[in-house]
């Protein structure tokens, strides 16, 4: 568990957020496209934004360009494709080093010859990484995942495999969320801040493990699993609500995540909670 200190009631300016996407801020979809922002989650992101000093990422699987798009007019530190692509406060967009478009090419090739032959199966191309949706066929599992295997392996060490709700990816080998999460805190305004990762998938573990390392609270959403997160929020409307208390009361949401074992569930989320209701497992 994190414990936090009591010397000091905690504020906006002294966390780093960083927030999933898919699954976190906003609801699966059966394509990626399928999804949209609501505008009062876009005010919300932005409200943390100007309050917190700029220290709010997204981090996600979707592209830097997509994540503009799909949060437009609003802009914000972004790292992409699982950390492939990074975009910190001064709007400066940096790479990892390219896979090769033989690679690629290959990879992109085999994937539509699988999806081709299983029904429910679609590529989705990112352009530098590519991912295997069976959400239309979830049977397609571990077909999915053997194809894929087969594909890295014949990709000499460029891509590697991802495994996510419904999907398998192949992204840019070394590019993970743990790395982009350490590249934001090496840099301001993100350095010397207590780190908050707040996540769904297993794509996610790798910064829970950080934050973990730095003394930080990891937060998963959804339904208990294995996972390294210390503290768990039910489902995406649990997040927002938790993000909108964030804003008014910080110190509150954050401690309530730094309790040993405390899941937030929706009958359980402060916000939704009668006055005065005792949570379960309270005396």
């Amino acid at each position: 568990m994190t414990i936090l200190p009591h010397t000091h009631k905690l504020a906006l300016s002294g966390i780093a957020l960083f927030l999933d996407v898919d699954g976190t801020l906003l609801e699966l979809a059966a394509a990626p496209q399928d999804v949209s922002v609501p505008d009062d989650l876009r005010e919300r992101l932005r409200a943390l934004f100007l309050a917190g000093g700029g220290a709010i990422a997204l981090v996600s699987g979707r592209a830097i360009m997509d994540l503009d798009a799909l949060f437009a007019p609003l802009t914000l530190p972004s790292a992409g494709l699982h950390g492939f692509e990074h975009r910190g406060v001064s709007g400066t967009c940096r790479r990892r080093p390219l896979p090769s478009e033989a690679a690629l090419e290959a990879a992109r090739g085999a994937m539509l010859d699988f999806a081709g032959r299983h029904a429910g199966a679609r590529v989705e191309d990112k352009r530098f990484a590519l991912a295997l949706h069976y959400r239309g066929a979830p049977q397609l599992e571990e077909a999915a995942l053997t194809a894929m295997r087969g594909i890295a392996a014949r990709a000499g060490g460029e891509l590697e495999v991802q495994r996510g709700k419904m999907v398998v990816e192949l992204r840019p080998t070394g590019a993970t969320k743990g790395e982009a999460v350490a590249a934001f805190l090496g840099e301001a305004p993100f350095a010397g801040r207590l780190p908050v990762f707040v996540g769904d998938d297993l794509t996610d573990e790798a910064a829970f493990e950080l934050v973990n390392q730095r003394g930080g609270l990891s937060v998963l959403v959804g339904g208990p699993r294995p996972t390294a997160a210390r503290a768990r929020l039910a489902d995406v409307a649990a997040v927002r609500d938790w993000l909108a208390q964030l804003q008014s009361e910080p110190d509150t949401a954050l401690r309530r995540l730094s309790r040993p074992r405390h899941a937030l569930s929706g009958s359980e989320d402060p916000s939704r909670a009668r006055p005065g209701a005792r949570r379960r497992g309270q005396a």
